[in-house]
């Protein structure tokens, strides 16, 4: 199977200082995804043979997950490897019809990301003026869970942000040229 094609401009374009700083925000979280598969992992030998300890595994899991997906959604969609239906028509069509797309990507994401932010931030506040905790078990940390989805929102919105910038200033390159 192919490989996907990522989104014209979508990492070959030098980042910007934006990027760049959110690369350098989200990379160091990117390695909790070997923490969270050996939590996972645990979860069973705790629970059979200890008797103890499967659901703070679990609980510890979600909230390392939670922060890993925030940062690897944008991630991933900086590099064009994350919701890519037709990855081989990146670079089909016309010049006006690449343009619109690589601005149209990002018009579609960053009302929503902020739509989230703007909706999420009362649920957040709430959850971390309480550091509230895990339903089903009163572990500690539910409240980093929720202050994730902010963080993935925001961090989508800045990355859309990007994107079009990069978007809009390569149209009017080509269309000058």
């Amino acid at each position: 199977m192919p490989r996907p094609t990522p989104a014209p401009d979508a990492h070959d374009a030098r980042p910007s200082r934006l990027e760049g700083w959110l690369d350098r925000l989200t990379r160091p979280i990117m390695p909790l995804a070997l923490p969270i598969v050996a939590l996972l992992f645990l979860q069973w030998p705790l629970r059979d043979w200890i008797g103890a300890g499967s659901a703070q595994a679990n609980d510890l899991a979600q909230t390392l997950f939670a922060l890993y997906v925030a940062a690897a959604l944008r991630h991933a969609g900086r590099r064009g490897a994350h919701l890519v239906s037709r990855p081989d028509l990146a670079q089909a069509g016309s010049r006006r019809m690449r343009a619109l797309r690589s601005i149209g990507a990002p018009l579609g994401t960053l009302p929503w990301a902020l739509f989230v932010c703007w909706q999420g931030a009362p649920m957040v506040a709430h959850s971390v003026r309480g550091l509230e905790r895990f339903p089903e078990t009163a572990n500690p940390g539910y409240f980093i869970v929720k202050a994730a989805l902010l963080a993935l929102a925001a961090l989508l919105a800045l990355q859309a942000l990007a994107d079009l910038w990069r978007a809009v200033r390569a149209a009017a390159a080509e269309a000058s040229a």
